[in-house]
């Protein structure tokens, strides 16, 4: 499977899908392209909306993010909700607040326990915290036994991203019968088009909202298939259902100037139901990470 998901312009994708496609399926197409906040690093005379790594900034008596019977987390980054253009997203976003990521990113056992969707008792080595703007904050050392990535600030631009044709809204509305996660006979996956998206931008970046830019197979069938526990077919519509109703809260990729390397290559991703996040359940937020 070629694996791809493409940001940029609404013009630039307009103008791939016409090119590549016939023009009602074009139509449909642009469609179910998602906006999102792409996150690159503030340079200058930048607005800076959040930052990778450095000192978070918690509540006076917020315990510090613990995998209990492994140890701390590392602070990956911290997004002000504020500074965001979130009225552009299609996602619930707060208007205030800053969102805090954690992972245990193996520096105290050398990558011997990982963070994995489907195992349960992992979930607690990745944690996204919600503080309220209202709420006392300092700035917080980080545990002693962990070295934190540099500090890069963050500034934003909004884009459009279009996902793989295996993506389940995608399959949903060109070939609902196909299998999951698998090509079908469609002008959406022709060798053509997929080519033409791959190489018109095949970064996955960091980013709020928008469809994500999975590395291996969709992360949100990935998702899914921990949510709903124990062994289930790909064939089974409820694996499509609970993948539909997956929308990408945030993703990391590894970064050079932060010194985040995420295994080989690869990216942090967090997803959440829309409800929860309308709800402010930060708590229910899921997470994964891949590598190619």
């Amino acid at each position: 499977m070629i694996k791809l998901m493409t940001h940029g312009s609404a013009e630039a994708l307009r103008s791939l899908a016409l090119q590549h496609l016939p023009p009602n399926i074009a139509e449909q197409w642009l469609g179910l392209l998602r906006p999102s906040i792409r996150l690159g690093i503030a340079t200058g005379s930048d607005s800076v909306v959040g930052q990778l790594g450095g000192q978070p900034k918690l509540p006076t008596g917020t315990r510090w993010p613990v995998w209990e019977g492994h140890g701390p987390l590392s602070f990956v980054a911290s997004i002000d909700c504020a500074a965001l253009p979130a009225h552009t997203l299609n996602i619930d976003l707060p208007e205030t607040g800053t969102l805090l990521f954690f992972y245990f990113d193996g520096q105290l056992d050398d990558g011997d326990a990982l963070v994995l969707a489907e195992d349960r008792d992992s979930w607690p080595g990745a944690r996204l915290l919600y503080v309220q703007a209202d709420e006392g904050l300092r700035e917080r050392e980080t545990p002693g036994e962990l070295r934190p990535y540099p500090l890069v600030p963050l500034t934003a631009r909004v884009e459009m991203t279009a996902a793989d044709p295996w993506h389940p809204s995608i399959r949903g509305t060109f070939a609902p019968g196909a299998p999951l996660g698998q090509r079908y006979d469609h002008p959406v996956c022709t060798q053509e088009f997929l080519e033409a998206l791959w190489e018109f931008d095949d970064t996955v970046g960091h980013q709020v909202g928008g469809h994500a830019h999975s590395v291996q197979n969709p992360v949100e069938i990935e998702i899914a298939e921990a949510v709903l526990e124990g062994p289930v077919s790909w064939e089974d519509p409820r694996l499509s259902d609970e993948a539909g109703r997956l929308v990408l809260l945030a993703q990391f990729d590894s970064e050079d100037a932060a010194g985040m390397m995420w295994g080989d290559s690869g990216a942090l991703y967090w997803l959440i139901h829309p409800q929860d996040l309308a709800e402010q359940r930060f708590d229910r937020a899921i997470f994964t990470w891949q590598c190619s």
